[in-house]
């Protein structure tokens, strides 16, 4: 199967160390020689490379592995493989979508056999048949012949329909893919595997997995991370010899996580992802909850959107109103209250009762 990337960083790092083992499994130490990919956030910008070649082997990745672009958000996929043809530049990952002006990537490891491209009606996940009419309105379509496009075209249509045209909070960005993570899933519980990360613009990096091994092969397909922080000591990658002292090249305020399908390293320590497990990354911090999701956007760190500023007063004047009443921290009210802000004029919000809320 394939084999995924990510790095999320507290300040701007490049990625030549970790990319440059990692490219290696594409074609050399490894089977992944069906193409790669990648994306790196710049600011409200996505920059991505795509190639048919094998990662260990193309003149891009090349290039990239010894240019130091500096980011906060990155992620990077290498092909094995299984679904649509190894030739065609449209079935090679990271797929990238727009929704309420956000550049949204994503890359996937696995098998979820209702979205393989032997099935005519891929599933609509949560509000999508309601709010499309059983599909004939969706906003997003897969452009290739993978199910991880359709994946991520199904995940991208079902929070449209959930929010709108106004982007959610974190914790309720975080909500809603965890349940649509477990529909996904349901029915195939024994035979899917599912692992992905999905950047969501500058900051936020998710990532799930639902581990497993293909029938007949032993290679275990999940997700681990490592976190790279002070003290920094020196990392040594596995697939190849190079090794970086990280204190010399580091700063007391750098942090990074790295997620991967195989640890990179031989010297660091990784913890693989519990089965089901759904992460969102920011700042190079794992976070697996609600709350903690809370506590970054109250940093101002949540999904960057024109859009959001538009309407974010309204629906804090709703939320605050209705966690008062409540004693409820305001972010974690229900995606209720929010969709009905979208509603709201600022003159009307004074109208509001406890029975328009309830």
């Amino acid at each position: 199967m394939c084999q995924l990337l990510g790095m999320n960083c507290a300040e701007k790092t490049d990625f030549c160390f970790s990319f440059s083992g990692f490219r290696m499994r594409g074609g050399q130490s490894d089977k992944h020689s069906d193409g790669w990919g990648i994306g790196i956030y710049e600011g409200r910008g996505l920059r991505t490379f795509v190639d048919t070649l094998p990662a260990a082997e193309s003149p891009i990745a090349e290039m990239i592995g010894h240019y130091p672009i500096k980011t906060l958000n990155m992620i990077a996929h290498i092909r094995y493989a299984t679904q649509g043809s190894k030739d065609d530049l449209a079935n090679v990952h990271p797929f990238q979508r727009e929704l309420w002006g956000i550049q949204f990537s994503f890359c996937h490891n696995g098998d979820v056999q209702k979205f393989g491209s032997g099935v005519l009606d891929h599933p609509l996940l949560g509000k999508t048949a309601s709010e499309y009419g059983f599909g004939c309105g969706k906003t997003f379509h897969p452009v290739g012949d993978t199910d991880s496009e359709s994946l991520f075209c199904a995940i991208l249509n079902a929070l449209r329909a959930e929010y709108g045209e106004v982007p959610p909070t974190l914790p309720q960005l975080y909500k809603t893919i965890q349940s649509l993570c477990e529909e996904i899933i349901e029915g195939e519980e024994d035979s899917a595997i599912l692992n992905f990360l999905m950047g969501c613009g500058e900051f936020t990096l998710l990532a799930y997995s639902w581990p497993g091994s293909r029938p007949g092969s032993a290679v275990w397909n999940g997700l681990f991370y490592t976190i790279r922080q002070p003290p920094f000591t020196t990392a040594e990658l596995a697939d190849i010899d190079y090794k970086v002292d990280f204190s010399t090249v580091t700063t007391e305020q750098d942090r990074v996580a790295v997620i991967t399908t195989k640890p990179l390293t031989t010297n660091e320590t990784w913890i693989e992802m519990k089965r089901g497990e759904l992460l969102m990354f920011d700042k190079g911090l794992p976070y697996a909850d609600i709350r903690g999701c809370a506590l970054v956007e109250r940093e101002g760190r949540g999904l960057c959107s024109k859009l959001k500023a538009d309407t974010n007063l309204n629906t804090v004047k709703v939320a605050t109103m209705v966690g008062k009443a409540i004693d409820v921290d305001p972010i974690l009210i229900p995606t209720k209250v929010c969709s009905l802000t979208r509603r709201l004029s600022s003159n009307s919000l004074s109208q509001l009762d406890e029975e328009t809320i309830s």
